[in-house]
């Protein structure tokens, strides 16, 4: 056989191995698509390292860079396999069954799947090896180029089936069909002078678009309000399943809550606001009577992620969230309901597409990260940025610094910067709107033309300031203050 078609050969098998597992992951689960459980499963043994790199390299396209990697480094196994097998179909088909094999482990092992999801690699596997013989034989028999065009063909026209099946679920019928959602208890509207907008700081409320997203799902759960529910259950007098719109009945708050990821670097964008409703966490468990000795709340998310935060804590600061801006929750950011409990980094608690709420200890149950070395107890650290000028950008005339400033759930106090390493200048703070949000700040400079290089730290209302090393979750979660450097002209 030519190598460019032994090569072909081997791209397509492995081409139509993902359509077939992928379309009939659509009637089994998607998740259960070897091409996406393969994917999760490296990102559930990624070392905390490597993650960190990946999300401070890539940000929020680290997932992208992962699925595109995977691609390629299948692409060039099902080539090296086709080359392989120019006078005997015995290498590729080895390869064609060992991808299978890797496939129906990686279903296996994921908790978001049901019973039937190993049909998905099963299909996938048989897809591949019955392709990659068929061309193969039709290849040493001078086959023609249209028994690759037709295969590739179906390959796409299956690939393609998958996607849009998958997809079939009516999430954003399912939001609107909600309709407006109205708190009891509505926040107070941030006053005007919540932030710094016209000297470079973002604005108070994040729109719902614009809300960071970091999570370890590859694909966003398809999730329908009317067929979600909650279970309650552990360490409870009363364990108990509610059901959406069991939970809308429930008397509902609205909160502005900052939130921001432990891998948000210094100066770093992972942070963002915005107005939350939903039912208080303490509402619920009360009423489902917590047990003596109970000291974790563990929750549990549709794709199989899971978070232990402090009881305690959550009892009195936390929410199960079913609104964002004044919308049901946008499928990204969890919907139907996600847990949002202001003052701890995310990866202890703000589970999205929440289905279970165990109350149980931390000795007994550990969340997602935990057993890849981060800390269990993950404090939001005081921290600070300097949003504008940014790192090297050409200032003309006044100078102003701007930026955010954040301490949940004590709330900041001061803010000070200095410029080139000399005394410390108290800036101006926005109106103070929640010690569970953010604050802005500007401060002017008197300055030469030249290069320079600000910095800031803040200080919380406990006289805690930022460059003190008091909170150490791990991973780091920013330890140090931001700076900047740039040109006065």
């Amino acid at each position: 056989m030519k190598p460019a078609k032994a090569a072909l050969t081997g791209l397509l098998a492995v081409v139509a191995a993902l359509a077939a597992g992928h379309l009939v992951a659509a009637f089994v689960g998607l998740g259960s698509s070897p091409y996406l459980a393969v994917g999760n499963a490296a990102i559930d043994l990624t070392p905390s390292w490597l993650k960190d790199f990946a999300v401070s390299t890539f940000g929020t396209y680290d997932k992208l860079v992962l699925l595109t990697g995977m691609a390629l480094v299948l692409a060039g196994v099902g080539v090296a396999a086709g080359l392989l097998s120019r006078t005997s179909a015995t290498p590729g088909s080895v390869v064609a069954v060992a991808l299978g094999v890797v496939g129906i482990a990686a279903v296996l092992s994921r908790p978001d799947v049901g019973q039937l999801s190993v049909l998905a690699p099963v299909a996938s596997l048989a897809a591949g090896l019955y392709v990659f013989r068929y061309l193969h034989r039709e290849s040493e028999q001078s086959g023609s180029r249209r028994d690759f065009l037709v295969t590739a063909g179906l390959a796409a026209v299956a690939g393609i089936a998958g996607q849009v099946f998958g997809s079939r679920t009516d999430v954003e019928g399912s939001r609107q069909a909600i309709g407006e959602l109205k708190a009891a208890t509505p926040a107070p509207e941030p006053p005007f002078n919540a932030d710094f907008v016209k000297d470079g700081t973002p604005s108070f409320i994040t729109g719902n678009k614009d809300f960071y997203r970091i999570d370890t799902a590859l694909s966003v759960p398809r999730i329908r309000a009317e067929e979600w529910a909650l279970r309650v259950h552990g360490m409870v007098e009363r364990p108990m399943v509610l059901t959406f719109d069991e939970l809308r009945k429930r008397e509902l708050k609205e909160e502005v809550v900052t939130l921001t990821c432990v891998s948000n670097e210094i100066g770093g964008p992972y942070i963002s606001t915005a107005r939350f409703i939903g039912v208080p966490i303490g509402d619920v468990l009360r009423e489902a009577g917590v047990k003596a000795g109970a000291d974790q709340l563990f929750s549990t998310s549709d794709d199989g992620f899971t978070a232990g935060s402090p009881l305690d804590y959550v009892l009195e600061r936390g929410m199960i969230a079913i609104g964002m801006n004044g919308e049901p929750l946008p499928a990204e950011h969890g919907f139907p309901a996600r847990l949002v409990v202001p003052g701890l980094y995310g990866y202890v608690s703000a589970t999205k597409w929440v289905t279970d709420l165990n109350v149980t200890t931390f000795e007994k149950e550990q969340g997602y990260w935990i057993p890849r070395g981060w800390a269990t107890r993950a404090p939001i650290k005081t921290s600070s940025r300097i949003d504008r000028p940014g790192r090297m950008d050409r200032v003309r005339g006044k100078t102003v610094l701007a930026g955010t400033a954040w301490a949940q759930p004590t709330g900041v106090a001061k803010v000070e910067v200095r410029v080139d390493g000399g005394p410390w200048q108290e800036a101006e703070l926005a109106a103070d709107v929640s010690d569970s949000t953010w604050r802005m700040w500007r401060a002017e400079v008197d300055l030469r033309p030249g290069s320079h290089t600000a910095e800031c730290r803040a200080t919380d209302k406990s006289g805690f300031t930022q460059d003190q090393a008091r909170l150490d979750p791990v991973p780091d979660g920013a330890t140090g203050w931001h700076s900047v450097t740039f040109t006065v002209e």
